[in-house]
């Protein structure tokens, strides 16, 4: 009980000071825009910047690809044969891996 007293006693007279740290605390760790969610957040930023990266490779990719199909006809026959293994009635195809 002799500690809560002093405790008390503290407080009164530093009024200020025990107002700004309970502030700093709710705003720091309790609140729902606290520091900790703020860089949960910004490590979900991140991640979602690096998708978003990466599916803007793939998109471009993508359109060489299609530009390739549409403006050389010997394409659509390369990938066929490349990628699903097509062959022509009278050739033999013989996979190596």
């Amino acid at each position: 009980m002799h500690w809560f007293l002093r405790v008390v006693r503290f407080i009164v007279h530093h009024k200020y000071a025990a107002a700004i740290f309970v502030f700093v605390l709710v705003i720091g760790f309790t609140d729902s825009n606290s520091l900790l969610m703020r860089h949960k957040l910004k490590g979900e930023i991140a991640r979602t910047q690096a998708q978003i990266d990466d599916y803007d490779a793939h998109y471009e990719r993508d359109c060489k690809t299609l530009d390739m199909l549409n403006n050389d006809p010997q394409a659509m026959q390369r990938i066929a044969r490349e990628r699903y293994l097509m062959k022509k009635p009278n050739e033999d195809v013989y996979v190596v891996e």
